[in-house]
């Protein structure tokens, strides 16, 4: 697995190493441990111009993923995901609603990240499309946060 991290915010600290070990485990149990990654860690300015400019949606979002294996070139690297982009401020406005600590709500956006880099999609589709989303991020949420019953 390839990852490069970016922390562009400083709100909140950003563990480096267990963010590189909760995607590998993600990676790993979606049986693709070594596809390539960009993960970058901003504030709402930033994910709302991102947001704006590509969706139309002139707000802040908690998580924005850009994949790379879509469309007439998604196929030029296949090792290569693409690119997510979490917001620490709404992430950290999202982990109080949801009672959780900011490394789950974090942990929970990395992999809600992940699945739409993999085709997984909750929006503009199908009920049962968007359910089986939402059914393997609380799989791979409860395998990583084996302790913490939140998605149960």
């Amino acid at each position: 697995m390839k990852l490069q991290i970016e922390n562009s915010q400083n709100k909140i600290k950003i563990d480096k190493r267990k963010i590189r070990n909760t995607v590998l485990k993600v990676l790993k149990t979606l049986d693709c441990p070594d596809k390539e990654i960009s993960l970058s860690f901003v504030d709402d300015e930033y994910i709302k111009q991102l947001n704006k400019q590509y969706l139309g949606k002139d707000q802040a979002t908690n998580v924005l993923s850009f994949s790379l294996q879509e469309g007439e070139y998604g196929d030029i690297n296949p090792q290569i995901l693409g690119d997510i982009i979490v917001s620490v401020e709404t992430a950290q406005r999202d982990a109080l609603y949801g009672k959780l600590n900011i490394a789950q709500e974090i942990d929970f956006l990395i992999i809600h990240g992940i699945l739409h880099l993999l085709g997984y999609n909750h929006e503009n589709t199908t009920k049962k499309e968007a359910t089986k989303m939402r059914q393997k991020e609380k799989e791979l949420f409860n395998k990583i946060n084996c302790c913490n019953k939140a998605f149960i």
